[in-house]
């Protein structure tokens, strides 16, 4: 069997956009991957036709050797922009071997470890009343970890104006009613989006009773693991780190030095199914569990239950289709996909991915691409969303 074509497809799914690669081989076997880095996909795309002249003519099954040669094959190795594309094809290449041999992803890894893959429902709220009301929602529903996704300034005149010390205030108070309304069997965590400093990420956790939250996520930017230590030796809090990392090796010291209690780990980032492997068992060596990180489609998702299945070192997976989101898994665009039982995705038996794209309906689409908002301080800096 061998390599015919690699085609990649840039689309808008909700309000969202997405990058799906499909591998076509001789065999009249393909297999379908994704990227997740949104809002960049074309420059992803010029990462897969760099790639597409070295991998026609190869044999599909040989899914290491591809992935050495892909990520080493330059003079500057790793990045963003091509470890999502490697993250494509890795996946791709898992669900054409998977529908070869007529075994499900996870029995190339390793075999099943769980039947099901339970979930956490990301709640985003701008105001109080959002938050409390979609996270009762939430627990009515039968969600046990809810994952909060603060947003309140949208609701402002100016929804592009972010002032970090107004919003650990505001959110403080808001988080601490909310402990009190869905008491304590509700595991609560809470992303901040690297929208603060280490400074201010202290200060937050000062004004919250202990036991609040169970985690929070990414408060600080990543890039630099000694000013996240310095962090974790201020406040007594269980980090989530990860989404944004691209290797084993941006890993590594948040692992090593447990800076870390939860790996954020993005299959669709980090260099596809064959490198999340690799990153789940350095974090089971220091008893570190994998928390994915999941906001776009079905092939992100399906690629990442079948991690699960294998890991034995898991604890949930990030739903974000829970009511206050808009659809990712649009069924024109995925008419086969995995699908939620109450708050967990079953582990299914179907050969590969078990996802299936309508690519005639893709053909018929426009892509857009899509921007994250900016968001500004008062004095007009720039600042993360």
């Amino acid at each position: 069997m061998k390599i015919t074509e690699i085609k990649a497809y840039p689309i808008n799914v909700g309000s969202g956009s997405q990058l799906v690669v499909k591998i076509e081989t001789d065999s009249n076997i393909y297999g379908w991957g994704a990227s997740g880095l949104s809002g960049r996909e074309l420059a992803v795309v010029g990462a897969i036709d760099h790639y597409r002249p070295l991998l026609i003519g190869k044999d599909p099954n040989q899914i290491g050797a591809i992935w050495q040669n892909l990520y080493r094959g330059q003079y500057f190795e790793g990045g963003r922009v091509l470890t999502a594309a490697i993250s494509a094809i890795d996946i791709a290449l898992h669900d054409i071997k998977g529908k070869a041999l007529g075994v499900p992803v996870y029995e190339l890894l390793g075999g099943k470890q769980r039947n099901y893959v339970p979930c956490f429902a990301s709640v985003r709220f701008a105001t109080f009343e959002e938050l409390m009301e979609r996270s009762k929602k939430m627990v009515k529903e039968g969600w046990d970890m809810i994952r909060l996704a603060p947003a309140e300034f949208e609701d402002q005149a100016d929804i592009s104006r972010f002032e970090p010390r107004e919003s650990i205030a505001i959110i403080a108070d808001w988080v601490t009613a909310l402990r009190k309304e869905v008491g304590t069997k509700v595991t609560i965590g809470l992303d901040y989006h690297s929208r603060l400093t280490a400074a201010e990420t202290y200060s937050f956790m000062n004004r919250i009773p202990p036991g609040t939250l169970d985690f929070i996520e990414e408060p600080i930017r990543d890039e630099n693991p000694e000013a996240y230590e310095s962090l974790r030796n201020m406040i007594d809090i269980p980090f989530a780190i990860g989404e944004e990392f691209s290797s084993k090796w941006q890993f590594l010291p948040f692992l090593e030095r447990n800076i870390t209690q939860y790996a954020r780990i993005d299959v669709c980032n980090v260099g596809g199914i064959t490198e999340a492997m690799k990153v789940a068992s350095l974090a089971e060596a220091h008893y570190i569990d994998l928390m994915p990180h999941n906001p776009l489609g079905p092939l992100c998702t399906a690629a990442t239950i079948h991690l699960a299945a294998a890991c034995p070192n898991f604890s949930w997976l990030e739903e974000v289709n829970t009511g206050a989101h808009v659809s990712t898994n649009d069924p024109k665009f995925y008419p086969v996909q995995p699908k939620l039982e109450g708050t967990r995705y079953p582990v299914l038996d179907s050969p590969g991915l078990g996802v299936e794209i309508d690519e005639d309906y893709i053909l018929k689409q426009t892509f857009k691409p899509i921007e994250i908002p900016r968001l500004r301080k008062n004095d007009g800096s720039f600042t993360n969303w």
